[in-house]
């Protein structure tokens, strides 16, 4: 019985890390990403459009 609980216990606890990982790194981490990403295609198309202008 006392078996049962202590892998009930652990799993709790595994699971709740995972869940304050996810929560408050990884999304942080992939909203940054995802600015920085809008940032190089500004980037990318503001080249292109001077390299179509030198033309």
């Amino acid at each position: 019985m006392w078996i049962t609980r202590l892998v009930s216990m652990t799993n709790f606890a595994v699971a709740s890390s995972a869940l304050g990982f996810q929560v408050f790194v990884l999304y942080p981490w992939h909203e940054q990403l995802q600015r920085d990403f809008e940032d190089l295609k500004k980037e990318h198309l503001r080249v292109l459009d001077a390299i179509r202008d030198m033309d």
